[in-house]
């Protein structure tokens, strides 16, 4: 997200604290449907020939190009064809649970399943707004998941992820999206069940790692991230901030030993549950700027990334880079003969790490602490330096699309390419890959964790996207209308699931329906500050069970037609296309969440929501500074920055 100097002041502060000085919760008060017994998973391949570091290998027979963006990759086309298929029988599971009631959901599968595209095509979309999200967004998937305990039972949800096409993350939805496909599709519950010194242990901050409080294990911990970096370096390739804090990350999310170096995204296309469409797509998002260019929504070239490739629909760019061999000199949209390929560039972690810009800003931020004077001095010159260098941002030199498309491409003269939070450009939802006429998605579940007021959403991202769709960079994308985020608040549409487009015959052009789901307080006040940044287990669980409370509304206690309400959404635009009338309960539904254009968008008074449910019980806990915490961490930062400096 694009936040103030004050934020990220108050986020290197905040990053100083442990787990065990947080706020603490009652764990025996947490739902035991959340309680699974943990198992050992799986990971993506480090397929990288060099770990972190980049490195030249030989070119497949055919050599790689970048490609117009025109239509969708031939993977991506061919990948389609079994995940359509194999949406079938779990969205015949899923509605058939919905309680659909004068309707059946298996007998209008069954008739049009010849015909995979008259059927629903469902995106998943988890915002940005740092660990708040992810874990927020943990619960909306856990609810989503039908692997999840007792998700489908009656007024639950679970099967939506299986009947979905795609599932897309930005910044700390990022997170999530790649701990769970990195991970090899892996549960929520198996993520928050891992055993101590894996992964989502969170009680020990990313800027902390994950080892002893000691003064020795912070500096190993940097000196594993600074190893891994220089190594970059030293096999050519421009390094920034966010390779530490890809690599810090990785610690965090991935299911390996050091977090795993050589583990790429690209490596995910060729997992089999993936490879065989068993599996939605994961889409990550970022936006392009040049060090120190102002970012607003009409303008940014809005990036993602597939499990194939790098690049965006936007017509500043229209191409995309095959990822696995992203660092390879291209030019005009080939590699010349006389280029090797490059491989290992796309490392897992630093494309997390691409699509949130936090620690960046915190490490510029440092110098305005309260930290000891002896810690300031030694590295005031460094922070200088960076910032001068204006160096915040994630290096994707050589510019893969240098010198392609030069009559449009704002980066084609420039051998080097730079990308930042997906969220710098308001758009803190990652809508923009789901509503790409190419890919045909009929309905978007929106799980919005952003922090616009006191630390919950207000609609920002949902107008950051309609206002870009209808500026001259929307290249044929439709968006439903929304209303100001005055009205957003007035209204209550930033405390309960409402659907935006449900007419499509009053769209601008083809556009999917979309299903908002704003983070809110049922069980917990998950309100926290984006600058938190540990959490000890029975918080990291609380929140995630509120998470899950937001999109089932309570286990369906706060409306018992929601899952059917849910139903109808995911049926909305395959009905129209198939002739086929609405059911009478979708039409009380379609009456009750869509938005009927209503507006107030007179200041509101401060926002400060209610309760929805029974909230789990708080035992609070002082919050205090640790002298021995706060010297390691920053003697441990002291030696990653002097030794970065020295690369």
């Amino acid at each position: 997200m694009r936040l103030s100097n004050e934020f990220w002041t108050a986020l290197a502060t905040s990053a100083l604290l442990t787990a065990s000085q947080a706020s603490s919760i009652g764990s025996e008060d947490i739902s035991q449907s959340l309680q699974l017994s943990s198992h050992l998973f799986p990971r993506a391949a480090a397929d990288a020939p060099n770990g972190y570091a980049p490195a030249p290998v030989d070119c497949p027979s055919e050599r790689p190009r970048i490609r117009s963006a025109s239509s969708l990759s031939p993977e991506e086309t061919n990948w389609l064809q079994l995940r359509r298929n194999n949406t079938i029988e779990p969205m015949r599971r899923f509605l058939g649970r919905m309680n659909i009631t004068d309707f059946d959901a298996a007998a209008y599968l069954e008739r049009n399943r010849n015909n995979a595209s008259a059927l629903p095509n469902v995106g998943i979309a988890l915002s940005g707004g740092g660990w708040r999200a992810l874990l927020n967004g943990a619960g909306a998937i856990a609810a989503f998941d039908d692997r999840t305990a007792n998700a489908t039972n009656r007024g639950q949800l679970g099967g939506l992820l299986q009947s979905a096409t795609y599932l897309a993350g930005l910044s700390g939805g990022s997170w999530l999206v790649g701990s769970i496909f990195v991970n090899n599709f892996t549960t929520i519950r198996d993520l928050q069940n891992s055993p101590a010194g894996s992964v989502w242990n969170f009680e020990r901050s990313v800027f902390q790692g994950p080892n002893g409080p000691s003064i020795l294990n912070s500096v190993e911990y940097y000196g594993d991230l600074v190893d891994a970096v220089n190594n970059k370096t030293a096999a050519g390739f421009n390094t920034s901030i966010t390779d530490f804090w890809s690599r810090g990350l990785s610690y965090q999310l991935i299911n390996a030993t050091e977090g795993g170096p050589g583990i790429t995204w690209s490596s995910i296309a060729r997992d089999t549950q993936f490879a065989a469409g068993q599996t939605p797509m994961p889409l990550v998002v970022a936006d392009g700027r040049a060090p120190g260019e102002l970012l607003i929504s009409s303008n940014t070239t809005v990036f993602e990334f597939t499990p194939w490739e790098l690049g965006s629909f936007d017509p500043t760019l229209y191409g995309f880079a095959p990822l696995r061999f992203l660092g390879s000199n291209f030019s005009a949209g080939v590699l010349p003969d006389n280029e090797t390929c490059v491989r290992g560039f796309d490392n897992a972690g630093f494309v997390m790490g691409t699509s949130s810009s936090l620690f960046n800003q915190f490490l510029l931020q440092l110098d305005n602490q309260d930290i000891p004077k002896i810690f300031k001095d030694a590295i005031a010159g460094i922070l200088t330096g960076l910032s001068n260098a204006n160096n915040d941002i994630a290096d994707y030199t050589p510019n893969p699309f240098y010198r392609f498309n030069t009559g449009n491409n704002l980066s084609a003269g420039s051998k080097r390419l730079t990308l930042v939070d997906g969220g710098e450009d308001l758009q803190n939802i990652p809508l923009h890959p789901l509503i790409q006429p190419t890919r045909q998605v009929d309905v978007i579940f929106a799980v919005d964790s952003s922090a616009d007021t006191s630390n919950w959403p207000n609609g920002t991202a949902m107008v950051a996207t309609y206002s870009r769709s209808v500026s001259e960079i929307d290249n044929g994308t439709a968006f439903p209308a929304v209303p100001d985020q005055n009205t957003f608040v007035n209204l209550g549409l930033n405390t309960r699931p409402t659907f935006f487009g449900c007419n499509s015959t009053n769209q601008t052009g083809p556009s999917p329906l979309v299903v908002y789901l704003p983070n809110a307080p049922y069980v917990y006040q998950s309100n926290v500050s984006t600058t938190q940044s540990s959490y000890n287990r029975s918080e990291r669980d609380a929140i995630i069970t509120n998470g899950y409370h937001v999109v089932t509304l309570a286990n369906g206690t706060r409306d018992a037609e929601w899952p059917a309400c849910v139903g109808c959404a995911v049926l909305s635009r395959s009905l129209e296309r198939t002739n086929t009338p609405v059911p009478s309960i979708c039409q009380r539904c379609f009456q009750r969440y869509c938005w009927d254009g209503t507006r107030n968008s007179t200041t509101p008074a401060p926002y400060y929501p209610p309760f929805q449910s029974q909230p789990i019980k708080i035992t609070s806990g002082g919050v205090r500074l640790d002298r021995g915490v706060l010297g390691s961490w920053v003697i441990g930062l002291c030696s990653l920055l002097v030794l970065f400096i020295s690369i």
